[in-house]
C-alpha cells in the first residue's frame, strides 16, 4: 500500500478466484492507483511486490481481471507477463454503467 498525506494513493491484492476447492490454487490480483499519481511507477512496484510475495506459494496460477478500457492497467500486467486470455461482458457496474472486465 501506498501512502501519500495520510491517504491511501496506491493498493494491490490476491484474492481467491473462486470459493469452491478445485480453485484453491487460483488467485485474482488487483491493484488499484488513485488517478491523482498516474504514471509514477506505484503500480508496478505494488504488483511486483505482490506477485514476488506469493512466489512461494503453492499457486498454479495468477490471474488479474482488469475493468475496460483501461490501456494503462493492461499494458503494466503485459510487461509482467500477463497475457490477454478474453473479456467478460458487462460484469461490472461502476459509475452508473456496465462494464467489460477483461482477464
Amino acid at each position: 500500500m501506498a501512502h501519500g498525506n495520510g491517504k491511501v494513493l496506491a493498493y494491490a491484492y490476491a484474492k481467491q478466484w473462486k470459493s469452491w476447492p478445485a480453485y484453491y490454487q487460483s488467485l485474482e490480483t488487483s491493484v488499484y492507483v488513485k488517478y491523482s499519481v498516474f504514471g509514477q511507477g506505484l503500480g508496478k512496484s505494488l504488483i511486483r511486490i505482490l506477485i514476488d510475495d506469493l512466489a512461494d506459494k503453492p499457486i498454479h496460477v495468477l490471474s488479474a481481471g482488469i475493468t475496460l478500457p483501461n490501456l494503462a492497467s493492461v499494458a503494466l500486467h503485459e510487461k509482467l507477463g500477463l497475457t490477454n486470455i478474453g473479456k467478460f461482458n458487462e460484469v461490472a457496474y461502476k459509475v452508473g454503467k456496465y462494464i467489460d472486465v477483461g482477464y
